[in-house]
């Protein structure tokens, strides 16, 4: 091995390292020194892969399936062979609304971890989250009852924390919140032992999404509080402006329309063009703030801006929510006629997934 090459492996150990720790600037500033001086393809692959990663978790899903697609084409490896690649690959798919993408590298993972319980659970657990996103409800309760069926026995805590996960983001897609609850629950409670602030900010998020669903909203914005510094930590732009939709509900919930209302022009601003469902989400939350405070016509528009974005990704609840608020408003500003319409418009969503959506 000559000393070029042990200057670019070295670089690249080193790039690994600081993108562990959160220091996207310098992983960035080595894995792009690694690609200038790599002579082989897999240590060229390796530092595509690392800025992919820096792309992904910098709030670029765009760049970050370019760069991974480019790693993939130079070492020609099947993805599912790459388990960390395939689960930020798959994550950057359905980041970007490609959910078919990013079920089919799922479903090749699960295959590959036959034999492995812990990455099994691992893909089953995203695959049925991924099929759950795209209104596949059956499949998703298919997927799950395989991985409880093999997770089962398993001792890692974040196993049997993303069976839990698994469960109750699940029955939150089906309108059954009430069982949701203590599945994120014990998931929480299994987190907090290991210590990881990353896994345990987005578990005690999950969680307080359920306990908003169930007018808890006090308890939520406890729970949202207690993790903000842990996701303003590691958390990449996407999912900080996601952990502010949460917190702007919870206000909402709670009276306080205004500091709701600010928050969530913020949220909105942040998300106009990274996700399509959660920037759906965030108009339906502004357009719901809007009507508290008075303001129909502007209400109006913002539900209408949110049923855009959501009508051109799968039907799931957050449509079908979106549709009865805004119907709920055209019947308290008496138009009877439209909101009917609206309302047909919801129970077609319904009809098409097969079962009833929150």
């Amino acid at each position: 091995m000559g000393g070029s090459e042990v200057a670019v492996i070295s670089a690249l150990d080193s790039a690994e390292i600081a993108l562990r720790l959160d220091e996207m600037e310098e992983a960035a500033r080595l894995f792009e020194s690694a690609l200038d001086d790599a002579q082989g393809e897999r240590e060229r692959a390796r530092a595509l892969e690392g800025l992919g990663q820096v792309a992904f978790r910098s709030g670029d899903p765009e760049g970050a399936v370019e760069l991974f697609e480019k790693a993939l084409a130079l070492v020609d490896d099947d993805i599912a062979e790459r388990p960390s690649l395939a689960e930020s690959l798959a994550r950057a798919y359905a980041a970007l609304g490609q959910l078919a993408r990013s079920i089919a590298i799922l479903e090749r993972s699960v295959e590959a971890c036959d034999a492995d319980p812990v990455q099994y659970v691992r893909f089953a657990g995203l695959l049925g989250a991924a099929l759950t996103d795209n209104g596949s409800f059956a499949a998703a309760e298919r997927v799950l009852a395989a991985a409880l069926s093999r997770g089962g026995g398993v001792a890692d805590p974040y196993t049997r924390a993303r069976l839990y996960w698994s469960e109750s983001r699940l029955r939150v897609e089906e309108g059954q919140s009430d069982l949701a609850a203590p599945c994120a629950q014990r998931a929480l409670e299994i987190l907090r032992a290991t210590e990881d602030n990353y896994a345990i900010a987005h578990m005690l998020q999950s969680l307080a999404h359920i306990y908003l669903d169930l007018d808890r909203a006090g308890e939520a914005l406890d729970l949202l509080r207690e993790g903000e510094s842990l996701i303003a930590a590691a958390g990449t732009p996407l999912e900080l402006a996601q952990y502010r939709i949460e917190e702007a509900r919870a206000l909402a919930a709670l009276g306080e329309a205004e500091a709701a209302g600010a928050l969530a022009m913020q949220v909105r601003n942040q998300l106009r063009d990274m996700h399509p469902v959660d920037a759906g989400r965030s108009y339906a939350l502004l357009g719901e703030i809007f009507a508290d405070l008075g303001e129909p016509a502007r209400a109006r528009e913002l539900l209408e801006l949110a049923i855009e974005l959501l009508e051109r990704q799968a039907p799931g609840r957050y449509l079908v929510q979106a549709y009865k608020r805004l119907a709920e408003l055209l019947k308290e500003q008496g138009d009877t006629d439209e909101a009917f319409r609206v309302l047909e418009r919801a129970l077609g969503v319904q009809e098409r997934v097969g079962r009833p959506l929150a």
